[in-house]
C-alpha cells in the first residue's frame, strides 16, 4: 500500500460545461473514487463498509444506555465537589444540582444489557450490538468536537473517517461514490468540514446524497440535451483536462474529470437506486419508511444507507441533528428516540437478514455525553436539561469485526467520570480502521514533512476487547 502521498497544490481553474453538469454538480461530485483504485490491506479485514449513525447534538447517555440510580439520591443537591473539582462546562455552573435519570432501565436479550424503556425496538436486537458506556473526548463545544469524532482534529481541513477509507481501499462501487452522507434532522454545527477530504486529493471527499427524488441536484440533463450530446461534450471536456493536466500535472485535474464521469455514470444508477418498489411491503414498515415524507427523513436514510451498502460504497455516513437538549431533555429525548430507534433497530435486523451484518460495521453514537447535572437558566428559558459532557458517554457498534452481545467499560456511580476500560475517539477510530484492515499508525499523508493520520500522533489502539 502507498501509505504516503506527497502533498500537492490545488489550482481550480475548471469552469462551468454548461451542459447537462455544471459547477454546481461539480462541487457535490468530487467524491467519486475510481472504481478499482482499492490497494491491499495492511491485514485481513473482517468488514467491507461501514454504516456510521452520527446522532449529532449529543444524546444524553444517562437517559439511554447508563443507567445510575444513584443519581436518584442526589436530585435537587449538588454533586460532591471531589467529583466536580477543576472541570469546564459550556453553560452551568459546576455545582449545579443533580437531574435524576428520567426514564426507567431494564436488561434485554442474552447479553442482559440495560437500555432505557425509549428503546424498544433497539432492545429487539441488542444481542447484537457491543456497547462502550467509557467513551471520551478532548472537546466539550459541538462544532469542535463533531469534527473531531469526524476527523481526528477539532481544527476544520483535516480528512474525514470516510476520505481515509476511500484512499486507503478504495470502493468496491463503480457507479456510486466511495463516500456518501446522509442528512435529516437540522443544521449540523460541524459542516461540511465533517466529510472533508482535506489535504487528501477531493476525490476522495463525502458526497452529499437526499433521501428522495435525485440523490444530487443538477446531475441530470436540462430538456434538450440528450444522452449523445452530453457524452460528446464531456469527452471534449476530457480531451481538454488531460491536456491540462500533461502541462500542469495537478492531480486536481484527474479529480474533475473522474468526477464529470461519475455523474455521467450516476444518472443511470441513481433512478435505479431510488426506486423503493423492490422493496417489500414489511421492509419498508420495519423501517418506519415513507419515501417522499420529510417526516420520515431519517427512516428514508436508513433504508437508502442498507442500499448504497449493498451497491458497494465503501463508507455511509448518516448524520441526525437535534440531540442538543439543554432544556427538556426529558421530552427530547422522547422526540428523537421516536424518529430513531425503529429504523436503527431494523437496520441492524434488515443488514442481518440479509448476511451483510457479518461485513458491516454500523457504529452509533454523538460527539460527547450529557452531565449528570442540571441545566436551568430563566434568563435563556431552560429548564430540566443537561450540559455538555466531554468526560465520559456511550456509543455503540455491530458487525463487522465487532463481538455481538458486549458491554464494556463503566463509569462511577454518579454517571460521572471513567473508571473502567477508557475509550478515546482516537480509540474508536483505529477500531473503526483495524475493522477494514488498516492500520491506523500506518495510514498518513504527508504534508509539509509533518506524516498527518486519522488518529494523531500520541499512542492509541484498536479496542481490544471488541475485536471479534
Amino acid at each position: 500500500m502507498n501509505n504516503h502521498l506527497k502533498s500537492s497544490t490545488r489550482r481550480h481553474f475548471f469552469t462551468d460545461c454548461g451542459i447537462g453538469l455544471g459547477s454546481m454538480a461539480l462541487g457535490s461530485l468530487l467524491g467519486g473514487t475510481v472504481h478499482g483504485a482499492a490497494s491491499a490491506t495492511h491485514f485481513p479485514a473482517r468488514a467491507k463498509r461501514v454504516i456510521y449513525l452520527f446522532m449529532a447534538g449529543a444524546p444524553s447517555q444517562l437517559e439511554l444506555f447508563d443507567h445510575k440510580p444513584k443519581l436518584k439520591a442526589f436530585d435537587g443537591k449538588p454533586l460532591p465537589p471531589s467529583v466536580i473539582k477543576g472541570q469546564r462546562y459550556a453553560f452551568i455552573q459546576p455545582d449545579a444540582a443533580v437531574l435524576a435519570p428520567r426514564f426507567s432501565f431494564a436488561r434485554h436479550g442474552q447479553s442482559g444489557a440495560e437500555l432505557s424503556e425509549m428503546l424498544p425496538h433497539l432492545a429487539k436486537v441488542v444481542d447484537e450490538l457491543a456497547i462502550i458506556k467509557s467513551v471520551h473526548t478532548d472537546q466539550f463545544n459541538h462544532a469542535p468536537a463533531q469534527i473531531f469524532l469526524n476527523t481526528g482534529n477539532a481544527i476544520p481541513g483535516r480528512p474525514s473517517m470516510g476520505s481515509w477509507l476511500s484512499y486507503g481501499i478504495g470502493s468496491e462501487a463503480r457507479d456510486l461514490p466511495a463516500f456518501v452522507v446522509l442528512k435529516s434532522g437540522g443544521n449540523l454545527s460541524g459542516g461540511s468540514a465533517m466529510w472533508s477530504a482535506g489535504q487528501l486529493p477531493s476525490s476522495h471527499q463525502g458526497v452529499p446524497f437526499r433521501s428522495e427524488g435525485d440523490p444530487i441536484l443538477h446531475v441530470s440533463n436540462p430538456a434538450g440535451v440528450d444522452a449523445r450530446a452530453q457524452r460528446a461534450s464531456l469527452d471534449l471536456l476530457g480531451e481538454l483536462n488531460q491536456h491540462r493536466h500533461a502541462r500542469v500535472g495537478d492531480p486536481e485535474i484527474t479529480s474533475r474529470i473522474e468526477a464529470y464521469e461519475m455523474a455521467y455514470r450516476m444518472q443511470a444508477r441513481a433512478p435505479e437506486l431510488m426506486d423503493y418498489r423492490s422493496e417489500s411491503k414489511q421492509t419498508l414498515e420495519a423501517y418506519g419508511a415513507k419515501p417522499g415524507n420529510g417526516k420520515a427523513a431519517f427512516a428514508n436514510n436508513c433504508l437508502l444507507a442498507r442500499r448504497l451498502a449493498e451497491r458497494g460504497v465503501r463508507f455511509i455516513q448518516v448524520y441526525h441533528a437535534g440531540w442538543d437538549h439543554h432544556s427538556q431533555v426529558e421530552n427530547g429525548v422522547r422526540s428523537q428516540c421516536g424518529q430513531t430507534d425503529r429504523p436503527v433497530a431494523a437496520l441492524i435486523a434488515d443488514l442481518k437478514q440479509r448476511g451483510m451484518l457479518e461485513d458491516t460495521l454500523v457504529v452509533w453514537g454523538g460527539e460527547f455525553g450529557r452531565t449528570p447535572m442540571v441545566e436551568a437558566s430563566a434568563a435563556l428559558g431552560r429548564s430540566k436539561g443537561r450540559d455538555h459532557h466531554p468526560q465520559a458517554f456511550t456509543m455503540w457498534m455491530a458487525g463487522g469485526g465487532v463481538k455481538p452481545g458486549v458491554t464494556l467499560g463503566n463509569t462511577d456511580e454518579l454517571g460521572f467520570h471513567v473508571v473502567e476500560n477508557p475509550v478515546h475517539v482516537h480509540d474508536l477510530q483505529a477500531t473503526i480502521l483495524h475493522c477494514l484492515g488498516l492500520d491506523h499508525e500506518k495510514l498518513s499523508t504527508n504534508v509539509g514533512g509533518l506524516d498527518l493520520r486519522l488518529t494523531g500522533v500520541e499512542k492509541h489502539h484498536p479496542i481490544q476487547e471488541l475485536l471479534g
